[in-house]
Parts: structure tokens; C-alpha cells; sequence
């Protein structure tokens, strides 16, 4: 008979009281929620520290639990909203994926990776690893919340893709199979672009007027309200331009040499005044004066967060007094900011454009030497080259989409381009000059159809006009140097 060693001796009185010691430990799952429900109590409190390291010790002491996957979903958005450091959110968005796939907040975990790997893209040919995130969502959570922002999603990155056909049907699903939810009107919108862009104008003007009555207090019904404005006036009525004279109305003797023009996706106006080297901000009537001065600038290019100048110096970035130099570009003839953060330059003695990148990168796109730029809202710029006498209506990796000769649909033809000028609905305005056409405006469809036209001289203008801007309103908006002017045709 084997004898135990008195270290293996348990005393009976002993044995009797460890079933209580262990009713008495929180077993992992309680120790778990209390520890989350301790980081919600604290980051609530916006005691950030103290909610990461107890999220951070739910994961280390209860891994297995079922409240590891709601942290790491909380860590990861965190570095998202708090930090504004997407990149530190992967590692737990991929623990995430690869450990609790079988979880709930895998769908969330999931959906939030592709829209961090969507914003990386810089270009339609980058989307492809957000696109496998959204349909993963589609694929294993047939019950998720988060399905109808995967449809959209999903759908924009098939129309930046110029898959017009695959777009449309996932954001018909994304407000057919959602109603009630704040996706429906996001949906309504994109859905009507996406028919503009197919050619459908009359099915895009029924799914605005759709979303203004069914959402009529959202943001999108209010994006909806100004593009069903434009294009009914645009393409439907298509009246003749009319001189409304010096704008805003009233004003006299308050611009100084005003060389570059602007609308911000707000609907300002930014002005750029060459003998004062400085860009203003006109808002509701009073003109702010934005720093740093800009001597020396070229173009004029509103972001989504700041204003852009490239001057003689480089890159002027609002409110930085450093400028970003440009490497050997020194002819700048144009600029662009693309929805993809993309910067792109032209420069007048190389047949080439430049596009900066975000994060510093550099690319250079052969391209006939272009005089003018302008955005596209499906992504992608417009140039207008004189040296071919053609418009390139380009996508976001550069190829050309429309080619326009100069002079298309019109009674007589113009040699150049001074400025390019679009707005969200895909029109384009060119200022254009010489030839038997004479100095003027035309103003372009998505596709490149000539929608409205004027010469100056039909119209009684008599300037020196550099610049011009579409508004929200369908008017034109002309930067008359020479008068230290405004004109607004309507």
C-alpha cells in the first residue's frame, strides 16, 4: 500500500470547507463583466487610462469569456474616435477576426476594418480588401445591425470601381431591407447619384424627391434638395445665362485684385486676392481673412478639413506656415484635391501630372500638358489640355473615361482654357477663350454634353476674368481681376 506524503495529507475539515471557498470565487464569466462594465463606468467618466488597463486585464485574466470581444471592439474604437490613430486599432480588430469570429461584435469588429482599409485606398484599385471585410459581413451575419452600412459601403466601393450596375443593387438592398434606420436616406442618396452616373436622370430626380419627403429632416435631404435644384435647371430648363451683375448685391469697393475662386463643400467661397497675397472666406455676407499669406499662388484647393495652396513656395496648407515643397514642378498650371485625399498638379511645361498622396507619397500619370483641373465627384479629375484641344474626363487611376474636343456642340469653336470649375452634381464650367468663339463660359454635363453657354460679350461683361465657381444654386460665380469684381450669371 502506497503511503501519501504529508504534504498531499488534506484535512477532512478542510474538504468540507472548499466547496464553499469556491462558491465564494466570481467565476470567469462574472469576473469578466464586472471588470467591462468597470471600463464602461470609467471611460464614461472619460478616465481613458483606467478603461483601457481594465479592458486590457479582461483580456489577459478571461479570455475566453464573452465579454473579450466587446473590449477588443471597445479598445479598437477608442484608437478610432479618441486617439484619431486608425492604425493602432488593427491589432485588435484583427484578434477580433481571427479569434472570436463566431461572436456578435465580430460584424462590428469586421465592418470597422473595411471602412479603415477604404480610407487607406487611395486610388479604386486599393479597395479590394475593404470590399472582402463588407461582404464577410454579408456572408456570416445574416441577422447583423450593421448589414445595411455594409451594403453601402460596399456599394460605394463598387462605384468608385465604375461597377455602376453592382453599386446600384447593393444600396437598392441597403433602403429596401432597412427601413426605419438612419442607413435609408444615406442609401436614397448614393442610389440617385449612382442613376445620374447610369444616365438615368429622371429615375435620380424620383429617389431625391423620395428621400426629401421620407427623411425631410436629414442632412442627405438637405444634399438632395440643392442637386434636384441644379439639375432640373441644368439639363431640364436649360435657360439662357443671364448677367445679375456685380455679387453679392450692395457691395462695393471690398475686393483687392481677386484672382482665384473656390467653393467649399459647405458652399462658401473662398476668394484669393493677389495684391493682398492672402485667401478670405466669404460666409453669409463678411469675409474672413484665412493666414497664413500665400505669395505667389497658383491654385486654390478646398479640402475636406483646411484650404490648400499651391503657390511658387510649395504646398500651403491653412494655418501651417511651412510649405510643402513640390520637387521640380515650377510651371504650376492647376490643382485638383480628388475624393481620395489625392492632390493633383499640373505643370504647364511637363506632360505630366503629379499626385500627392496623403501620407507623402508621390506619383507621376502621363498626361497631355494640362492648363486647367477641376474634381469629379465619382472620383478622378477633369483637365482641359490645349495642346490637343480636348477635355479628359479622367477616373481615379488616370485613365481617360471622356475625351470632349473643343468647340463640341457648339456654333463655333475656342482655342484655350483659362479655369475649370465643378460642383457635386458632376457639372462642369469652363472659362474659356479665343477663336471665333471669343472669351466666355460652357458648361458641361457628366457626360460631357454641353448644357448652357454664353460669351461675354453677349452678356455685357467687359474684364479680365481668371477664375469662376459653380454654386449651389446653379449660378456661376466670375473673378474679375481688372474691376476687382465679382459677377454672378444666373
Amino acid at each position: 500500500m502506497r503511503v501519501l506524503s504529508p504534504w498531499f495529507r488534506i484535512p477532512a475539515a478542510l474538504l468540507c470547507v472548499l466547496p464553499v471557498l469556491a462558491q465564494g470565487q466570481p467565476q470567469d464569466g462574472e469576473l469578466a463583466e464586472r471588470l467591462f462594465r468597470s471600463g464602461e463606468r470609467a471611460y464614461a467618466a472619460k478616465a481613458y487610462k483606467e478603461a483601457l488597463e481594465t479592458w486590457g486585464q479582461l483580456l489577459q485574466t478571461a479570455p475566453r469569456s464573452d465579454f473579450a470581444p466587446m473590449a477588443l471592439l471597445r479598445l479598437a474604437r477608442h484608437q478610432v474616435d479618441i486617439e484619431q490613430k486608425p492604425p493602432a486599432a488593427m491589432p485588435f480588430l484583427d484578434r477580433l477576426r481571427s479569434e472570436y469570429i463566431k461572436s456578435p461584435e465580430a460584424a462590428d469588429g469586421l465592418l470597422l476594418r473595411g471602412l479603415l482599409l477604404a480610407r487607406q485606398a487611395r486610388r479604386p484599385a486599393e479597395l479590394k480588401d475593404a470590399m472582402a471585410e463588407f461582404n464577410r459581413v454579408l456572408d456570416l451575419f445574416p441577422d447583423a445591425a450593421v448589414r445595411g452600412e455594409a451594403r453601402l459601403q460596399l456599394g460605394r466601393a463598387w462605384r468608385d470601381q465604375g461597377q455602376l450596375g453592382r453599386a446600384l443593387q447593393q444600396f437598392i438592398d441597403a433602403f429596401r431591407l432597412n427601413t426605419g434606420s438612419t442607413i435609408v436616406p444615406q442609401a436614397l442618396l448614393e442610389a440617385a447619384e449612382t442613376l445620374d452616373l447610369l444616365g438615368d436622370l429622371p429615375g435620380c430626380l424620383k429617389l431625391l424627391q423620395r428621400l426629401r419627403t421620407e427623411a425631410p429632416q436629414s442632412p442627405e435631404a438637405a444634399e438632395a434638395t440643392w442637386r434636384m435644384a441644379v439639375r432640373v435647371k441644368h439639363r431640364l430648363l436649360k435657360p439662357a445665362f443671364r448677367n445679375d451683375g456685380p455679387w453679392p448685391g450692395g457691395r462695393t469697393k471690398w475686393l483687392k485684385t481677386p484672382t482665384l475662386l473656390t467653393v467649399t463643400p459647405a458652399g462658401e467661397l473662398l476668394i484669393f486676392q493677389n495684391d493682398l497675397d492672402r485667401v478670405f472666406r466669404l460666409h453669409e455676407g463678411e469675409l474672413t481673412q484665412l493666414e497664413p499669406p500665400a505669395p505667389g499662388t497658383r491654385a486654390l484647393v478646398n479640402g475636406p478639413t483646411s484650404v490648400l495652396l499651391v503657390t511658387k513656395a510649395g504646398l500651403i496648407r491653412e494655418g501651417s506656415v511651412t510649405p510643402q515643397p513640390l520637387g521640380t514642378l515650377g510651371a504650376i498650371s492647376g490643382a485638383a484635391l480628388d475624393r481620395w485625399g489625392n492632390l493633383w498638379i499640373a505643370d504647364a511645361k511637363t506632360p505630366a501630372i503629379t499626385v500627392f498622396a496623403p501620407d507623402g507619397a508621390i506619383r507621376t500619370m502621363a498626361s497631355p500638358t494640362a492648363n486647367a483641373l477641376a474634381p469629379l465627384p465619382a472620383g478622378g479629375v477633369v483637365i482641359a489640355t490645349d495642346a490637343d484641344r480636348k477635355f479628359l474626363f479622367l477616373d481615379g487611376d488616370g485613365q481617360p473615361r471622356i475625351i470632349v474636343p473643343y468647340g463640341k456642340d457648339l456654333s463655333v469653336p475656342f482655342r484655350s482654357v483659362t479655369a475649370l470649375a465643378s460642383d457635386g452634381a458632376g457639372h462642369v464650367a469652363a472659362l474659356v477663350d479665343g477663336g471665333d468663339y471669343g472669351e466666355g463660359v460652357v458648361l458641361f454635363g457628366p457626360d460631357g454634353t454641353v448644357l448652357r453657354q454664353a460669351t461675354f460679350k453677349s452678356l455685357g461683361i467687359n474684364g479680365r476674368i481668371t477664375s469662376l465657381a459653380l454654386d449651389r444654386s446653379g449660378g456661376l460665380i466670375l473673378c474679375d481681376r481688372r474691376n476687382d469684381l465679382l459677377i454672378r450669371l444666373n
